[in-house]
């Protein structure tokens, strides 16, 4: 579908005639690829509108190397604040969805994503990030990157999930824990969970060598559970500020030993 100023992307409704919940999903460095639209049609099965808009739409470089991991695109966060906007606000204006249930979720790449617009924004509802937005380049401030993040995350409103692996190449125990202290020191309420052994890209089951289908499922009840749970208004408890952490990691652990899979 078109929507937007020239931007593209697949929207994914769960079956009935009501109103619910919405997803914005947001795909890795590979684009729109097929992983991205299997995850919006998994969240359309389990009760959620899910909408999975092409960041790169405008993005004049050569998509099928992109798909192939050949090159990579790095958008201002400016250009992908402004898809992102646009989504949600195709998601606020259908009669399928409840304005006030919404969500953006961010995996590798795009985990800042939900961030950046969370900060600007005070009509979501939830902020989802798997795997991505602890990493050393994305607390880095550059022309792109103006914001630094910890002033993103002072502007939320939105309570989070954040979601990691214990053998991510990209992203060590410290940068999670970084994280953590800073969604404490501001006060911000998260739900956040290391899991032991896993790698990068753990969820995709397009790339056998990082999927890892038991720790893949049991994410997604942790998921669902934290969408119910900040749709229908349980958590957090309203006027409070809520942490929730769960880790299990090695006592050897040593981020230098952390390699890519594919």
């Amino acid at each position: 579908m078109r929507f937007g100023r020239q931007l593209e992307g697949q929207l994914f409704l769960p079956e009935g005639s009501g109103r619910g919940g919405a997803v914005v999903i947001l795909h890795e460095r590979y684009g729109l690829v097929q992983h991205t639209l299997d995850l919006a049609a998994k969240l359309a099965g389990d009760g959620y509108a899910a909408l999975a808009p092409d960041l790169f739409s405008r993005w004049p470089g050569n998509k099928e190397a992109l798909r192939r991991g050949d090159v990579r695109a790095v958008l201002p966060d400016e250009e992908v604040a402004s898809v992102v906007d646009s989504a949600i606000d195709l998601l606020k204006d259908h009669a399928r969805i409840d304005p006030r249930r919404i969500a953006v979720m961010g995996v590798c790449q795009s985990g800042r994503y939900p961030i950046v617009v969370g900060s600007r924004r005070t009509d979501l509802a939830a902020l989802v990030v798997f795997y991505g937005a602890a990493q050393e380049s994305d607390w880095r401030v550059t022309t792109d990157q103006p914001a630094p993040m910890p002033d993103m995350i002072a502007a939320l409103s939105a309570p989070g999930l954040y979601v990691f692996g214990e053998a991510d190449h990209v992203i060590s125990i410290d940068n999670v824990l970084r994280l953590k202290g800073t969604m404490e020191a501001l006060h911000k309420s998260y739900r956040m969970k290391i899991y032991p052994e896993v790698p990068h890209g753990w969820l995709n089951d397009t790339m056998p060598g990082r999927y890892r289908p038991e720790q893949a499922e049991h994410a997604w009840q942790v998921l669902l559970g934290f969408l119910s749970d900040v749709f229908e208004g349980r958590w957090p408890a309203s006027g409070r500020v809520e942490w929730q952490f769960e880790s299990a990691f090695s006592q050897a652990y040593d981020f230098s030993n952390n390699v890519r899979l594919e």
